[in-house]
């Protein structure tokens, strides 16, 4: 039998036969097309051979009791520490920019240091560029909508969801306690004490960066 378009649409509708189009899941930062855009300079090297010489910067979020919590964290390649993290209720360039100054002024990047991030509106715009300038590192981006592009901090939630936010009963919790057991887990127990696999022996992040120090120190006197 030989119908139009329109008729089959409205039988298979009425039937139930319709395919549903899986839609690709959308990640939190958008991006502007009007804003410059980066090269990418790691091109998934997430290698490093000393601290501050490769930082990765993301966004994530916990749905709260009081509303969501958002997460902005800056990794370091060399020993996959968090150097920097902020968290707010909202996700504006202010969020970004408070992170990396927190990580600028705990840890004093090496004058190579490249930032790497996706192609967000936060990290692409004026404020977030001139504060990369200020402090001399070169910006780096993936592809948009690529998680291969920023693979070890995307691993990096993973671990966060999986090891402590799942757990959590978040519905009962507000922002305020859902941002200090976040703080604690990262700062306290996933820097100093968690085991990771990407460094010699296991080590924790922090922990493998004081024996490298003290280590270069020694090879220096």
């Amino acid at each position: 039998m030989r119908c139009s378009y329109g008729k089959v649409y409205r039988l298979r509708k009425e039937n139930g036969l319709l395919a549903q189009r899986k839609r690709r899941p959308q990640g939190l930062t958008k991006q502007d097309p009007k804003d410059q855009l980066s090269e990418d300079l790691i091109q998934r090297d997430f290698t490093a051979a000393q601290p501050g010489e490769k930082w990765l910067g993301d966004i994530t979020q916990a749905q709260c009791k009081d509303g969501k919590l958002y997460v902005c964290g800056v990794f370091d390649c060399f020993d996959g520490a968090i150097v920097g993290l902020s968290m707010r209720e909202h996700m504006r360039t202010e969020l970004c920019l408070s992170a990396l100054e927190s990580a600028v002024f705990r840890y004093r990047p090496s004058p190579r240091l490249v930032f790497h991030s996706d192609r967000g509106s936060q990290y692409t715009s004026k404020g977030y560029r001139s504060c990369l300038q200020k402090y001399g590192v070169r910006q780096s981006m993936g592809r948009t909508g690529s998680c291969y592009d920023n693979a070890r901090m995307e691993s990096f939630w993973a671990t966060l969801k999986n090891d402590l936010l799942y757990r959590l009963p978040l519905s009962t919790l507000t922002r305020e306690q859902v941002r200090r057991i976040v703080f604690r887990w990262i700062e306290c127990y996933y820097n100093w004490e968690r085991l990771y696999s990407a460094n010699p022996d296991y080590l924790p992040p922090l922990a493998f960066r004081e024996q490298w120090m003290a280590t270069s120190m020694g090879r220096a006197a």
